[in-house]
């Protein structure tokens, strides 16, 4: 039998890498908030920033601030300095929140009342899809109250469904979170807090929550799908 060369077919498709599902309790709120074509959009952007592994937080001098407040009784002092201190692009933003960090700080009371208390973040499985549930802080009360306060800074309020699942999530998950503690959200622009409601049923709300995760993990599938077809052409 003469040698021959075998000619082997390599593909040079690039496969798309296999990103399992996943929000941040951010992520997943906002698009319980939506409708229609809309969610499969909020989808599709939410699983090309993972897998660019891109965001950005330009809250997060804010909430130093506002903690160190907290924390050390100054009565909104790094509140006030805080707009000085960030970058020209964010002073706008900066300004706008802060009238109702001090509004929610004077909320608190007695600033010898109450301290900072250390979370945790939990990840919570809603039906298929994995969720991170991170508040921005916790709260002691000198008479033995505790609160988990998850921040909201979009100009626009909570969607009452947005903040239903974010307290929902937070509560469901209170003993990793901080035990015995009351999920909180606080609406920063207008420095209105929010507490589960109490007529709210939880079994009905996970319900909800399950379909709604069920459904973002489906659209999260057909991204992927469509992103394939779109390498291979």
């Amino acid at each position: 039998m003469s040698e021959e060369t075998t000619l082997t077919t390599i593909s040079t498709t690039t496969p798309v890498p296999v990103i399992p599902p996943y929000a941040t309790m951010l992520g997943f709120t906002r698009y319980v908030s939506r409708t229609g074509p809309a969610k499969a959009t909020f989808v599709g952007g939410l699983r090309r920033q993972r897998e660019r592994r891109s965001g950005f937080n330009p809250h997060g001098q804010l909430v130093k601030a506002l903690k160190a407040d907290i924390a050390f009784r100054t009565g909104g002092s790094y509140l006030g300095g805080v707009v000085d201190v960030v970058k020209d692009r964010w002073k706008p933003l900066y300004g706008a929140l802060r009238a109702g960090a001090r509004t929610y700080l004077a909320s608190l009371g007695d600033p010898e009342k109450v301290n900072l208390a250390q979370t945790r973040d939990a990840i919570a499985t809603v039906g298929p899809l994995a969720v991170k549930i991170n508040p921005h802080f916790g709260l002691r009360y000198e008479d033995g109250r505790r609160e988990a306060v998850r921040l909201h800074f979009d100009e626009e309020p909570p969607s009452p469904e947005s903040a239903t699942a974010m307290l929902h999530l937070m509560a469901r998950h209170m003993d990793q979170i901080l035990p015995n503690a009351e999920p909180v959200l606080v609406d920063l622009r207008r420095g209105v807090t929010h507490r589960i409601d109490p007529a709210a049923r939880p079994g009905d709300v996970e319900s909800w929550l399950a379909g709604e995760a069920a459904a973002f993990t489906a659209m999260w599938a057909a991204t992927a799908t469509t992103t394939s077809t779109a390498t291979a052409a």
